[in-house]
């Protein structure tokens, strides 16, 4: 038998986690740390209510593409889970709903939590970036969003998507 690699190691271990029944109803997000370590975030009702009023925005204003929660994306770091992404028709088209995703969609959005630090974000965002993603956006649980692109923090998103001021809730 041949060697696998760290990537095709972390796409079995994800589909493992997948199947898993004991994980089915967890009430938070899982993610994969570059060894395989399952990471566990708790999400608030606020914090899925933000994800929906993000989602339904981008599938609102960019109808040519699919957004979506939680995607499944292979990264330097493990398998990583935005809260929320949107994916041009070429991306869905190369990549349909393989899980996990070896590319980042053009839009990587964290919904930012309380117990969210920095640093993490600062990591995340990198991570999207290095993986593909054209943007990320950092929400905070008021509304108020931060865009970033390989050149660093941006003053608005190139997609021309607006969210509202206040999310609703």
């Amino acid at each position: 038998m041949g060697q696998i690699t760290p990537q095709e190691a972390l796409a079995l271990r994800w589909a493992e986690l997948c199947n898993d029944p004991l994980l089915r109803d967890l009430p938070g997000k899982v993610e994969l740390n570059a060894y395989g370590v399952i990471e566990m975030s708790p999400a608030s009702n606020r914090h899925g209510i933000n994800q929906m009023a993000i989602g339904r925005a981008l599938a609102e204003q960019l109808p040519d593409g699919t957004a979506m929660v939680e995607c499944s994306i292979a990264t330097s770091e493990g398998v990583r889970v935005p809260d929320v992404a949107w994916a041009s028709a070429d991306f869905m088209a190369c990549h349909g709903d393989v899980t996990p995703y070896p590319a980042a969609p053009e839009i990587c959005v964290e919904v930012r939590s309380p117990s969210n630090t920095d640093a993490e974000m600062v990591f995340k965002t990198r991570l999207f970036l290095e993986a593909g993603a054209v943007e990320v956006w950092i929400v905070s649980e008021a509304g108020v969003w931060h865009v970033f692109d390989h050149g660093g923090p941006r003053p608005n998103t190139r997609y021309g998507v607006r969210l509202p001021m206040s999310i609703p809730g």
